[in-house]
């Protein structure tokens, strides 16, 4: 006789324990969950391939400070040589479908100062690209420096001021949180990221301090020599971002940020990653932890990350470490996202950090972690992670969450199939299913039980149920529609003839889903 454990994954709850920081009018109220529903966003101005992508000559150098007002020509390539200041009162705009390359000898940068404004304005069809100066065949990492933006909003350093990181005069911080620094909307940033001193990185897009009224969107930065993206404090939102092969953290964020991120996607290369520890997101308060205010406190909602292992057999870099390192005291929360494929899921690092995850004022809910070596760093982010108000859960492998092809270097697919996991799942979905045909009280029974087992729950309405059997590979190996009434309904699957290992039983109709794990031993 097969001893089988059940485990019931609240996949639907109560709207009202939502927070009210994911009401924000900012976020677009979807029902799935990670970056990706029906639309591929991505498609039409991403590249998946920049290192064999022909780019013409440059034609143009842009050096030293920027002073007046500059206005470029989508006609020409320019060549960004060092260190280049668009300066208090100044501003620089960039046309649709302008390429600029940097400057390796030189480590060229462009650096917008408090004051000073971009304009680079993309579309779909016209993206805008900042890219490598080197040959098709010969562009890496850290090719030249990158994007970086200093604005007035608040940050936590003593004196709301501080320099910004990477090796730039410029400073950042101040009183104004609706500063505007201007617009970056289809712009990608490939093979920027410079480590001039340890600690002292420029990375793909810096945001220091930039202010709310800044708009950010549709982003792209690939193969970027240290973090992706680093926020350090302010209060800039942004939506359409893509991490692609980056080589430290995708998303960085510290020094008091907290604005907000929707539809997020980072993609990794399992052969590539950084010394000081390669995470999706790193965050903290300040360097070291302090209480100093603004705290650390940004919302990131329908982020899908795609860790560097696709599978059990893929041999990862050894400096990868978490999916998520959330810590001193850090007050980030991440709701209706996706963590795959990194050796270990979830740390939250120190007492601090633990302390803001107990109050919820550090918060991970509605989020899904699958392909991990290990889910979790101790026993306290367990614990914390599948409480029942958060709503998370855990799949053994990524194919359980039914993406098309997400782990391809060359050309991702991050579509969920139709029965996949992550539709019909986010926080906001909740407020519409109490008017759904939705099911509770749900349990199964005998445990344990050899071959046949009797499935409990409660109908608030007549109709169809899906019932599917599905083993730890993905394939279903059961499935049947059975007829429920209004109440309690019990319903009886039989000769299953079970191996011993892990199964997952979804009981779903087309406007709720739930799943129960099943456990033979």
């Amino acid at each position: 006789m097969k001893k089988i454990l059940l485990q019931l994954l609240v996949v639907l709850g109560s709207y009202g324990a939502i927070a009210q920081s994911i009401n924000d009018p900012f976020f677009e109220k979807v029902s799935y969950i990670g970056a990706f529903g029906t639309e591929d966003w991505t498609a039409g101005w991403a590249n998946w391939k920049p290192q064999s992508t022909s780019y013409p000559d440059a034609t143009e150098i842009i050096e030293g400070e920027i002073t007046t007002n500059l206005v470029l020509d989508a006609n020409k390539t320019y060549l960004l040589k060092g260190f280049v200041y668009v300066a208090d009162g100044a501003s620089i705009t960039i046309p649709a479908g302008t390429v600029i390359r940097g400057d390796k000898d030189s480590k060229g940068t462009l650096i917008i100062e408090k004051g000073g404004k971009i304009f680079a304005k993309g579309t779909k069809d016209k993206p805008i690209v900042f890219t490598s100066n080197q040959a098709i065949g010969s562009r890496s990492y850290g090719d030249w420096g990158g994007l970086v933006i200093c604005g007035k909003a608040k940050i936590n350093v003593a004196g709301g001021s501080a320099v910004v990181e990477g090796g730039p005069r410029s400073t950042y911080g101040g009183n104004d949180d609706e500063d505007s620094s201007g617009v970056l909307s289809y712009v990608r940033i490939e093979f920027g990221g410079i480590p001039l001193l340890p600690d002292k990185e420029i990375n793909g897009l810096t945001l220091g301090g930039v202010g709310s009224l800044t708009q950010i969107d549709h982003i792209q930065i690939s193969y970027n020599g240290d973090d992706s993206y680093e926020w350090f404090g302010g209060t800039v939102n942004a939506k359409y971002l893509i991490a692609f092969r980056g080589w430290d953290d995708d998303f960085d964020t510290d020094y008091g940020f907290r604005g907000r991120v929707q539809f997020a996607v980072a993609l990794r290369d399992p052969n590539i990653a950084d010394v000081s520890g390669s995470n999706c997101f790193e965050s903290d308060n300040d360097g070291s932890g302090s209480s100093n205010t603004p705290i650390t406190s940004p919302v990131f909602s329908n982020l899908s990350y795609f860790g560097p292992k696709a599978n059990s057999s893929v041999t990862v870099n050894s400096n990868y470490k978490r999916a998520m390192h959330l810590r001193r005291n850090t007050r980030l929360k991440v709701y209706n996202s996706v963590f795959t494929g990194h050796p270990t899921g979830l740390f939250i690092d120190g007492t601090a950090a633990q302390t803001n995850a107990t109050n919820n004022d550090l918060v991970v809910s509605h989020t899904i972690m699958s392909g991990m070596s290990n889910f979790f760093a101790s026993n306290f982010e367990r614990s914390y992670f599948f409480s029942t108000d958060k709503k998370n859960d855990t799949l053994a492998l990524n194919t359980l969450l039914l993406i098309t092809d997400p782990f391809n270097l060359d050309a991702p697919d991050f579509l969920p199939l139709a029965n996949s996991p992550v539709l019909k799942r986010s926080v906001w979905y909740e407020s519409e299913i109490q008017e759904m045909n939705n099911y509770s009280d749900i349990n199964a029974f005998p445990v344990p039980f050899t071959d046949q087992l009797t499935i409990g729950l409660n109908s608030q309405n007549e109709g169809l149920v899906n019932i599917q059997l599905v083993d730890i590979s993905g394939k279903t190996v059961y499935t049947d529609n059975q007829y429920v009434l209004s109440g309690q309904n019990y319903l009886t699957i039989s000769s299953l003839n079970l191996q011993t290992g892990v199964y997952f039983l979804k009981l779903s109709n087309t406007l709720s889903t739930h799943i129960i794990k099943v456990l033979a031993n």
